[in-house]
């Protein structure tokens, strides 16, 4: 894995991935509506690893969501490698997030009855592919993260560390073009935070682009870029600096 001290340097031939125009998502709230995200334009490189950062309660996670499209409640748009998701019907938007993103949960988000091999498959199941193909990559992820001696052992049966481990995995196994994470390291003590930091920055040196939500600077650092969001608008200085490096 990458050293701590590394850090990835920004693809200057890289193309735009993504690009949000006037992004925007509400709740309502009696006669009016609760503002999470406001008139958002953000662009995403290709290859790139962006830090996302502001106070709770800001729209990082909400942003997040519309990005992996586990919420398509919002208004704006959305263009993907110049797909226009903010057009894809429900099904199409969900089949578009299970080919082209992975998603890290701070809270892991494993399945409690299934092994450790049953987790990594299970992203799988849901693409129309070969068993040996399905068993050749779950085995080859098994052995690149160093949990092969894990994979008959269920989540609760691994440390904080571990089940975050094979929550990366589990993201990774599908080969996805964009990583997101919200608060990856957030429940984890410092060694193991570090140890999934460096773990994303190798996967991003390979070249998948990576979007992470968190609140610790040091890791937020360690990005390529950070943008930081307030009461659900980008912060004007990094709307700019996002707008100029589109």
């Amino acid at each position: 894995m990458i050293a701590a001290a590394s850090r990835p340097q920004p693809e200057t031939k890289a193309t735009e991935m993504i690009e949000l125009k006037k992004l925007e998502k509400s709740y309502p709230q009696g006669a009016q509506r609760l503002w999470v995200l406001r008139n958002v334009d953000l662009s995403v490189r290709e290859g790139e690893f962006l830090s996302v950062m502001g106070p709770s309660g800001s729209g990082k996670s909400s942003l997040l969501a519309a990005l992996g499209l586990l919420d398509g409640d919002w208004q704006g748009e959305y263009w993907f490698d110049r797909t226009a998701v903010h057009k894809l019907g429900a099904r199409e938007r969900n089949d578009f997030a299970r080919t082209h993103v992975g998603f890290i949960f701070q809270q892991y988000h494993l399945i409690d009855d299934l092994t450790v091999r049953e987790n990594l498959e299970l992203p799988l199941d849901y693409r129309n592919l070969p068993s040996a193909e399905r068993k050749a990559r779950v085995g080859d992820i098994l052995d690149r993260f160093n949990i092969v001696g894990k994979k008959d052992l269920f989540p609760r049966q691994l440390s904080g560390g571990q089940q975050q481990l094979v929550a990366v995995a589990r993201a990774v196994v599908t080969r996805p073009r964009l990583l997101l994470a919200d608060e990856p390291t957030g429940a984890l003590h410092s060694s193991q935070g570090d140890m999934i930091m460096d773990l994303l920055l190798e996967l991003n040196r390979e070249g998948t682009t990576i979007v992470q939500v968190t609140h610790n600077a040091a890791y937020a650092a360690r990005a390529h870029r950070t943008v930081e969001l307030f009461d659900g608008w980008l912060k004007p200085d990094e709307a700019a600096r996002a707008a100029a490096n589109g």
